[in-house]
């Protein structure tokens, strides 16, 4: 029976520790596209760059090399956070600026009506004369 609880914590954890694995490599991976376009744009301007100096060294290959070297910069920068984050332990439900990611709706309302007689009714007190 001690073995079957054993077995059974583990795999909860393993199973625990892909979720997180891949909700920080979505979470990641939807900010990097978002936030950094920026980023983005000056590494697609260095790409070109880079491509037009091996253009002359390596004129088949040098497009297929630089297109390459970016996309795996980009894709290790993206698992080798998201492992980190993982074996920290720090999950996605924990981090307060993640709130989209959680699905629950903001219970506070955005936008609440103020009227134009608002101010002379609202905040009325009994006067006693």
């Amino acid at each position: 029976m001690q073995l079957a609880q054993v077995d059974n914590s583990r795999k909860n954890s393993y199973l625990g520790f892909t979720k997180s694995f891949l909700l920080w490599s979505f979470t990641l991976t939807v900010c990097f596209l978002v936030v950094g376009f920026p980023i983005g744009v000056l590494l697609v301007t260095c790409g070109i760059l880079a491509t037009i100096i091996l253009q002359a060294v390596l004129p088949s290959s040098a497009v297929v090399l630089v297109t390459g070297s970016i996309l795996s910069l980009n894709l290790l920068i993206v698992v080798l956070g998201a492992a980190i984050l993982t074996f920290k332990g720090i999950h996605p439900e924990e981090v307060s600026w993640l709130h989209w990611l959680h699905g629950k709706e903001d219970l506070q309302p955005s936008n609440s009506p103020v009227y134009a007689a608002c101010p002379l009714t609202c905040n009325l007190t009994k006067v006693v004369v």
